[in-house]
């Protein structure tokens, strides 16, 4: 009897020591390795730049803001100590002017500026201490040295929650800072609504918001109302002891739909139940990826660029389903609308990691640019390029496919043929088989021209995406023109000088020609011809055999990473060498993985491991980094390269690998299935890949491992 208890006690035991260690394991933490600061500080070495930073320029290098966010929300509530730097807050500044509640990082948005004050004199803005200011994702807090506050942030999707704990406790009031914001104020207006609420509109993004106070509003004063220099102060009422809580909601509707977005979302919770819950949220994002090995910072930079790399793009409807469309009118849907990503920059990369872990997001920023083709005749392109068409059909190919396909295909074609529409010099285009620019005598990095090499290299892949679409759809007659015009890269190609070279519109050569020197959009888009003469992602063999093979590929390809940059040629945001190389900058990121083409992966692995090790976390404070963040691109960018598996051409459902920097990495898949990347050696050179037990012809892995997931063990020296 005795041995049966004992038993059954030791049964017992095992029992709760397994449920212990598995309720320890479900608990994950990697919100511990998110630094939201990394990217907020200067970047000023100039032997990464390249050159010597002029006098009074700043490096367009990270712009990122260390603010309350949760994924791809409304809100972005954080600090602000630069109106018109790019995202408001600047590490080595010393003064915060107010805490505003919409950022992406691009010299826009930072609306609704608020600031807590007591007994202010006649300026605005309190001094700070880094020692006194942390963060984490969802949560920010810093003490207000002038004002002695100590300020506590969070947020849900489309409000905002400030904790302000005064040690004075009379003379209270907090600064609606209304005529400010990074874009431009083309009015404002605000009006107190009983005894402690205010609600109010800022003009130019068309900010509507409502603010519950738990303290009694004494009175509001109102400085120029609707000017560009106004602003207005809260007064609130003597006598409290408890901290001061603001609750804010946010809608580009109404401020009745502010109101409503404020009570659903927050309502009667506390600061702490919200600040969970972002928590939370967040944990859920990170915890879809989990490494073994690496440093300590490795973890820290993965772990913060996966971060980064769900702030954008920013949800646009209200908890009601309202949205202001592409035509300004109020309409409802049963999809949640965004903002249109920044498609130049993340096409390349970020749409698909949004896609990989938020489908279900992915699928309705589709359907909200689906929306803008409708109402305005044409999907949205951003900037430059029609890369629409890659996020699109990268995402419809990889099953992302629950939306209106035949009519967003349609849309895309009218992008591709037509004229005064999404396709500058289209016409051109179609006509000639590239896009030429004017005889322009001494051209500067600032000319104004048509960028034409840039724009016939990516409409090219851009008619290549499309066809994609036309294939599975089974349009044989547009997928046959458009893969035609997909060998227009072909056109730019001048064989004497081995680049991607500018032509006249009679298709001469342009002359003198430098293709070291940079342009904002004289042949090339930010960039030179160094940095563009790579890019043909949907048919590496055809530009493979434009150098003459391999042997001639690689050679160039070769000059590509060690011709030195002439620290003569500045062009803001063209930064960060490795010879001409820019990793500071999109256009050439597929560049460092084209060794795999010519089966020489541990060229590229060289290449991939000095960005990865150099150009990430920098400076004296490991905040900096090598280029601006761009919404996310150049933080996916690192998480794709980290973990070993980089969408080399967006569109196409596949991955090219490389070594992580990881013993382990185990991805969770949106299917709830696992892909486990292993690397059992030390070496960083490829010498064989196994997939599932099975050698693996080539580089390429399917995005089946996605949907059903899949071991790969990447064998090294």
């Amino acid at each position: 009897m005795k041995a049966l208890h004992k038993n059954l006690f030791s049964l017992m035991l095992i029992f709760l020591l397994a449920s212990a260690a598995t309720k320890s394991q479900s608990v994950s933490n990697f919100s511990k390795y998110v630094n939201t600061f990394i990217g907020t500080a200067p970047l000023t070495d100039p032997k990464i730049l390249g050159y010597e930073l002029p006098k009074g320029w700043r490096s367009w290098a990270g712009l990122t803001f260390p603010g309350s966010s949760l994924p791809n929300a409304m809100v972005q509530l954080s600090p602000i100590t630069e109106y018109g730097s790019g995202a408001g807050y600047e590490y080595e500044d010393s003064v915060i002017y107010g805490f505003t509640h919409t950022n992406k990082g691009h010299w826009n948005l930072c609306n609704i500026p608020i600031l807590p004050m007591s007994n202010p004199g006649s300026k605005f803005g309190s001094k700070f201490s880094h020692k006194n200011e942390s963060s984490a994702p969802g949560f920010y807090q810093v003490y207000l040295e002038d004002y002695k506050i100590n300020v506590s942030l969070t947020s849900t999707l489309r409000t905002g929650f400030h904790k302000y704990e005064f040690k004075n406790k009379t003379g209270r009031e907090i600064l609606f800072d209304m005529g400010k914001a990074n874009s431009k104020v083309s009015t404002w207006n605000i009006e107190q609504e009983g005894s402690y609420a205010i609600k109010g509109f800022q003009g130019g993004e068309n900010v509507y918001f409502y603010a519950i106070v738990n303290t009694q509003i004494a009175k509001i004063d109102k400085i120029d109302e609707g000017k560009p220099t106004g602003f207005a102060i809260a007064h609130l009422a003597n006598g409290s002891v408890e901290p001061v809580e603001l609750k804010i909601g946010l809608s580009f509707v109404s401020t009745e739909n502010a109101k409503e977005n404020l009570l659903k979302e927050i309502g009667n919770k506390s600061f702490e139940t919200i600040r969970k819950n972002a928590t939370q949220k967040w944990e859920s994002i990170l915890s879809s990826i989990q490494v073994k090995g690496g440093t300590e910072k490795q973890k820290v930079m993965l772990y913060s660029c996966l971060y980064r790399s769900f702030l954008w793009p920013a949800l646009r409807s209200d908890v009601n389903g309202e949205f202001t469309d592409a035509n300004r009118k109020v309409v409802k849907s049963n999809f949640r609308y965004y903002t249109e990503p920044s498609l130049w920059d993340t096409y390349r990369n970020k749409d698909i990691l949004l896609g990989l872990i938020s489908p279900d997001v992915t699928l309705d920023v589709i359907k909200s640019m689906k929306d803008v083709g409708d109402k305005k005749g044409f999907i949205p392109t951003f900037f430059h390029g029609d890369h629409g068409s890659s996020s699109i059909a990268g995402a419809y190919l990889r099953g992302i496919d629950n939306f209106d396909i035949k009519g967003t295909y349609q849309i895309l074609l009218k992008n591709a043929n037509t004229p005064g529409g999404a396709r500058p010099y289209v016409e051109e285009y179609i006509a000639k088989g590239f896009i030429s620019e004017p005889d322009i005598p001494d051209p500067k990095v600032e000319t104004k021209a048509s960028a034409g090499v840039s724009k016939t290299l990516e409409y090219s892949y851009d008619d290549y995406s499309v066809a994609q679409i036309a294939k599975k759809l089974g349009d044989t007659l547009n997928y046959r023109i458009l893969m035609a015009r997909s060998k227009n890269y072909k056109n730019m190609f001048d064989p004497s000088t081995r680049f991607m070279r500018g032509k006249l519109a009679d298709g001469s050569w342009i002359k003198p020609f430098n293709p070291q020197f940079p342009y904002y959009e004289y042949m090339y888009r930010e960039a030179n011809a160094w940095q563009v003469s790579f890019f043909a992602p949907h048919d590496m063999k055809g530009l493979i055999e434009l150098y003459g093979g391999p042997k001639g590929f690689e050679s160039k390809l070769d000059s590509l990473f060690t011709v030195p940059w002439n620290p003569n040629y500045i062009a803001r945001n063209v930064e960060t060498m490795i010879g001409q190389y820019c990793h500071g900058n999109q256009p050439d990121h597929e560049a460092p993985f084209s060794y795999h083409f010519i089966g020489k992966p541990e060229k590229s692995q060289k290449i991939l491991d000095n960005i990865l090790n150099n150009l990430y976390g920098i400076g004296d404070n490991g905040l900096a980094l090598c280029g601006m963040d761009d919404a996310g691109e150049m933080s996916s960018w690192y998480v794709f390269s980290a973990l070993g598996l980089y969408p080399f051409s967006a569109t196409d459902a596949e991955y090219i690998l490389t070594v992580p920097l990881f013993d382990e990495v185990k991805w969770r898949t949106s299917t709830g299935k696992y892909i486990t990347i292993s690397k059992p050696g030390k070496g960083r050179a490829i010498t064989n890949i196994k997939v599932n037990g099975k050698d693996l012809k080539g580089y390429f892995v399917s995005h089946d491992l996605f949907i059903n997931g899949g071991k790969i063990n990447i064998l090294t020296k």
